[in-house]
């Protein structure tokens, strides 16, 4: 078996196999996070030599810190229709989904003996920090006889007759297959670079420009919510139809910051929130105002102080207009009674923008879809060469859904250069 070593420094005694190991691979995969490493064990695991070449330090970075430290490694309600590929919803996304189910994962999971824990809305986290899941998938890679070369950058990727060279710091390495699983621009602070995008160009593949997704929303300097900073609530967030999407609506909640808008509702909608799009949100998203002023007793009320029961008295001053606030409900016009619903149940926002990459979970954009078989994420372009996660223009909805990405494209990836080899 090949030796691997997590960390790129071989235990005392034994040398180094960055020095030592031979320079030839059946594939090399670029990047050791999440996708690249599900990769190399999938191909590993039937019978290809392969290669994991890594920037960083260790493998999995990223991962390693991704839930707070807990891993939302996946979820049990993936569909396609949970993912924005290109412009469209989902469909690109179906071969590799089909291949690699939640329930397969869990099945890894609970082999690799890690605690984990169903929470709201079918995310699965781990009852373990997630470096535990980074060492067992890197121990499972060794356990199949992958190499790791980490503080391995990669400058280059050319296509010869006899297959690939890549070129490292080390010297060049040849493999008769190449996967870019080098990640995306997002989260820099823990690995997030645009190599994958980079090498992909160069050989030909379109890259559709990389913004930030499932990210915090920035209102302007006359919206009042921003005064409300540190306010988190449920709410009933709306995206209007806008060109050629679909209306979306996302029930979480919502967390108010000196800038804007944050909480898990604003980060999914950012993923399919356009330029110039207005957003709507319903404040009071399990009960009906106008069912509340009409209750028995409730004439004799004010609407600040019923919705001062339903919600915090912060957010009901700024809600509700000046003129209608101490009013008695009973006084209150049908003209008066819509406008308050409206304010409640319709609040619309114009956001400015979005928070930029370094805040962004994940990255929208990358590599275009067109250039890619979905049934094996093989370019169309130039055989042999596959790419995986987070390079691709895929990106999926908070709440594991991008890192079920990463596990199952680099398992479809995986099984299609086995099968080409």
């Amino acid at each position: 078996m090949t030796a691997f070593f997590p960390h790129s420094a071989a235990p005392r005694g034994l040398s180094n196999p960055q020095a030592d190991a031979p320079q030839a691979a059946d594939l090399l995969v670029v990047g050791a996070g999440a996708a690249g490493l599900m990769c190399a064990r999938e191909a590993a695991g039937r019978g290809l030599r392969v290669t994991l070449l890594e920037r960083n330090a260790a493998p999995g970075r990223k991962l390693a810190v991704c839930g707070g430290g807990k891993a939302n490694f996946s979820n049990l309600s993936i569909r396609p229709q949970d993912y924005r590929c290109g412009d469209a919803e989902g469909v690109f996304c179906v071969s590799a989904l089909r291949a690699f189910t939640p329930e397969r994962l869990l099945h890894l999971v609970r082999a690799w003996g890690l605690p984990f824990e169903e929470r709201a809305q079918g995310r699965l986290f781990l009852k373990a920090p997630a470096q535990r899941l980074v060492a067992a998938l890197t121990a499972d890679c060794q356990a199949r006889g992958c190499r790791l070369l980490c503080r391995t950058p990669v400058s280059g990727v050319r296509v010869t007759p006899q297959g690939f060279v890549v070129t490292t710091p080390q010297g060049e390495l040849r493999a008769g297959a190449v996967v870019l699983a080098a990640g995306s621009p997002a989260a820099p602070k823990v690995g997030g670079c645009g190599l994958g995008y980079s090498l992909a160009a160069a050989l030909g593949h379109a890259i559709v420009p990389p913004r930030p997704a499932l990210t915090p929303f920035l209102l302007g300097p006359d919206s009042p919510l921003p005064g409300l900073a540190g306010l988190s609530l449920p709410v009933r967030l709306t995206l209007p139809m806008c060109g050629s999407q679909q209306e979306h609506v996302f029930e979480d909640d919502l967390l108010c910051t000196h800038t804007g808008l944050s909480g898990p509702a604003a980060l999914k909608a950012s993923l399919f929130w356009e330029e110039g799009q207005d957003i709507r949100l319903d404040f009071l998203p399990r009960a009906r105002l106008a069912t509340l002023l009409d209750a028995p007793g409730a004439g004799a009320q004010t609407p600040r102080g019923l919705l001062c029961r339903h919600m915090p008295q912060r957010l009901a001053d700024v809600l509700l207009p000046p003129e209608l606030a101490r009013r008695k409900i009973a006084e209150l016009s049908r003209a008066a009674r819509q406008a308050l619903d409206a304010a409640v149940h319709a609040h619309t926002l114009w956001p400015v923008g979005l928070a930029g990459l370094k805040q962004a979970e994940v990255c929208a954009g990358g590599v275009a879809l067109a250039g890619l078989d979905p049934q094996t994420l093989q370019s169309r372009h130039v055989p042999g060469l596959y790419m995986v996660g987070e390079v691709l223009d895929v990106t999926g909805l908070l709440g594991g859904y991008n890192l079920h990405w990463a596990w199952a494209s680099g398992v479809l990836a995986g099984r299609a250069a086995a099968r080409r080899a």
